[in-house]
This record gives C-alpha cells, sequence and structure tokens, in this order.
C-alpha cells in the first residue's frame, strides 16, 4: 500500500519519515541518484523524471508486498491514492527555510503555497483518501505517532481544518 507523506518543503517529511516504523522512499533521494530530468534554474531544484520514479516506485513497491510503503517528498501525493498532507504556520516555515539558506523567491515561492493549501488541494484531487496534520506545535515525536495511529486507522485527520489565510500575522513577504 503506498502512502504519500507530503507538505510544503519545510513542514518536516524527512524528518517525520525518519521515525516511521515504516518503509520509506525518499524522492528528493532518488531524484540526486539519477532519476532527474535536468536543472531548472529558475526554481533552483533539480526536476523529477516522473516515469522513471513511477517504474523505481513500483520496484520497491512489488519487494514491499503487502506492506505500507511511504512515498516521502512534496510532490509524492502524485504517486499514491493515500496522502497524509504536512502542514507548519507560514510563519514559522519562513524562518525554517531562510535557516536553509533559501533564497528570497524561493522563501516567498513556498511560503505563499502554504498559505493557499497548494498541496493539500492537489493532494485532494489526486488521492481517494487524504489527511492533514498542523505539525506547527507537534514535536517529530508526536507527529509520527499521530501517522502510525492514521495508518492503523486507529484516528482520522480529515482536511478542511487549517486556514492559514484567515491569520492576520501571516507575511507572506
Amino acid at each position: 500500500m503506498r502512502i504519500a507523506l507530503t507538505g510544503t518543503p519545510g513542514t518536516g517529511k524527512t524528518t517525520v519519515s525518519g521515525l516511521l516504523p515504516f518503509r520509506v522512499v525518499n524522492l528528493n533521494d532518488l531524484i540526486r541518484d539519477g532519476m532527474s530530468a535536468g536543472f531548472d534554474p529558475e526554481r533552483e531544484c533539480l526536476e523529477a523524471d516522473m516515469d522513471a520514479l513511477e517504474e523505481k516506485i513500483e520496484e520497491i513497491e512489488r519487494s514491499c508486498g503487502d506492506d505500507v510503503l511511504i512515498i516521502e517528498g512534496h510532490f509524492a501525493h502524485h504517486f499514491a491514492d493515500e496522502a497524509i498532507v504536512l502542514r507548519l504556520h507560514p510563519n514559522v516555515l519562513r524562518r525554517r527555510l531562510e535557516a536553509r539558506g533559501y533564497s528570497a523567491s524561493k522563501i516567498r515561492e513556498n511560503v505563499e503555497a502554504e498559505a493557499i493549501d497548494l498541496i493539500l488541494v492537489e493532494a485532494l484531487e489526486l488521492c481517494s483518501r487524504v489527511h492533514e496534520i498542523d505539525t506547527t506545535d507537534l514535536s517529530p515525536e508526536e507527529v509520527a505517532s499521530i501517522i502510525t495511529a492514521i495508518l492503523k486507522r486507529e484516528i482520522e485527520m480529515p482536511p478542511g481544518g487549517i486556514d492559514w489565510l484567515g491569520d492576520p500575522e501571516i507575511d507572506l513577504g
């Protein structure tokens, strides 16, 4: 079973994925390892070879059998029927991306994407089941525990409870 662990860059996907008791495929690692379609200088990142990624994920999935396979990355929802979308208050996201050394334009792009629910909307369009977790005030261990409970079908975290645009304190830069 493929599960996308997705969200805007900086929301905690990679950190949390390392705490999960499931097999995890990191899309950025696959892209850096040769599944790139080139470099996009405007967006300052490698472009994904979506067909090659799909083939690789299918290969990994066959080796997992019926077990859960977490696909982690900000576009992981393109490869799964179920998605868990991590969310983070845009002001906190801005500080994280600044600490990573992102350019001003890349920070603005990602903060705006988070503020308007871009990845959540994409996941709702592409996946049959979507969960949403606000990671702002949670530790990575707490988020991992929530994800594990979701995947064990112990809890539901339906989308629609987070509205950053209603917050007058948001700094879109």
